[in-house]
């Protein structure tokens, strides 16, 4: 098969508390992506797919480094097209005394049947789920099927590790942590989004409403997203998502 191929392996200290905790969370960035979205702020690694190409050996070596630099997991950022040499790489850094948890980092656009074969070896998943109607994905993502696939992959991720957990520093140790980043003018669709997770998951999980959203690579092409959430917007999302009972550290 092919190799991994990645932009950069680092302690990041960006991530949401349970994940960056006080020593960082482990993160590799891995080439490119299976959504593509217009206004993606890391265009030069999905886009244009900048990075180097490693073996796996040195994939688990990686890993095994940024435990041994106090990092309080692995951070699997986009790792979808690269699953099977993932898996063999965690199985050798195992070997060499890798424990902390594997987290997986992704659009949400997956496959159930792709999540099946990490079942046991992903500790925490970390999906965005970004768009509720299909034709916004269409518009602004090479997938226009976006949101039956998420809808889907989030449900097999909860089967497989339940709400999100953590240890007595708050550090997150298994679970599933869902993202959903409000986009401007479209309060409605992440209402939905925000509706159909509290109808679907058995148990409340860690829920980030995210405003950050800003115009990046493509987005000044299309007028309605050409410029950031106003925030009233991302209020009214969060105190939606608050009240039907999802938790984040951050409103």
């Amino acid at each position: 098969g092919r190799l991994p191929k990645l932009s950069s392996a680092f302690p990041h200290f960006g991530e949401e508390p349970p994940i960056t905790g006080k020593n960082g969370s482990g993160t590799i960035f891995f080439t490119g992506c299976n959504l593509r979205c217009v206004f993606c702020q890391n265009y030069d690694i999905s886009h244009l797919e900048a990075g180097f190409e490693i073996s796996i050996a040195e994939l688990a070596d990686i890993m095994v480094k940024l435990q041994a630099r106090g990092c309080h997991n692995i951070n699997l950022v986009t790792p979808t097209h690269f699953l099977p040499q993932i898996v063999a790489a965690v199985e050798i850094a195992a070997e060499k005394g890798l424990h902390i948890p594997i987290v997986y980092n992704s659009s949400g656009y997956e496959k159930p049947e792709t999540l099946k074969v990490v079942e046991g070896v992903i500790d925490i998943y970390m999906p965005d789920f970004k768009f509720f109607d299909s034709s916004l994905s269409k518009r602004f993502t090479i997938a226009g099927n976006y949101p039956d696939f998420a809808k889907r992959a989030i449900q097999e991720m909860y089967r497989q590790v339940g709400p999100l957990k953590t240890d007595n520093h708050g550090i997150a140790y298994r679970g599933l942590l869902i993202r959903h980043l409000v986009m401007p003018g479209h309060v409605h669709d992440s209402r939905m989004i925000v509706k159909f997770l509290s109808e679907t998951l058995p148990e409340r999980t860690y829920l980030n409403i995210m405003c950050q959203y800003r115009p990046y690579y493509l987005a000044q092409k299309f007028p309605e997203i050409n410029r950031s959430p106003d925030y009233r917007e991302c209020l009214e999302v969060a105190t939606f998502a608050k009240k039907l009972g999802f938790f984040s550290e951050d409103w």
